[in-house]
């Protein structure tokens, strides 16, 4: 099984909306995504709870959690999204940076337009590895 860990800042808005993206979208069998961040915040930003509920995905109950290089080693791919240099290097693990604005106090209709730039960017990603649910 293959681990990805998304990561940004508060872990409270991009990376849970892409965590969130590649659980619904990858086989369970072949991949996992966790998300962190590097100063977590106390919980998920409500105007991201608010869009990703419009996309029919509850997020409202996760936690951030802070991004440690022992969570990192766990993965196989590590996708920073904006935490720059405070993201920890881990020898052998591929990183991405994915360089996505913070949906953080925007307007409903911004938060919408980084949600379905994450869902695309997630929907790449899990096709390009080979990640895509196997009907039974």
């Amino acid at each position: 099984m293959t681990t990805v860990i998304f990561a940004c800042v508060e872990n409270a808005g991009r990376s849970q909306m892409a965590t969130a993206f590649f659980n619904a979208l990858a086989d369970p069998r072949r991949a996992r995504a966790l998300s962190a961040g590097t100063a977590p915040a106390s919980r998920v930003h409500p105007e991201v709870v608010a869009t990703m509920r419009e996309a029919g995905i509850e997020i409202g109950h996760v936690t951030p959690r802070l991004l440690t290089a022992e969570l990192a080693a766990g993965a196989e791919l590590l996708v920073t999204m904006g935490c720059g240099d405070a993201c920890p290097f881990v020898p052998g693990l591929r990183r991405e940076d994915w360089n996505l604005p913070d949906p953080k106090g925007q307007p409903p209709e911004r938060v919408r337009e980084i949600r379905d730039e994450i869902r695309r960017r997630v929907e790449g990603l899990v096709k390009s590895e080979g990640f895509e649910r196997i009907a039974p």
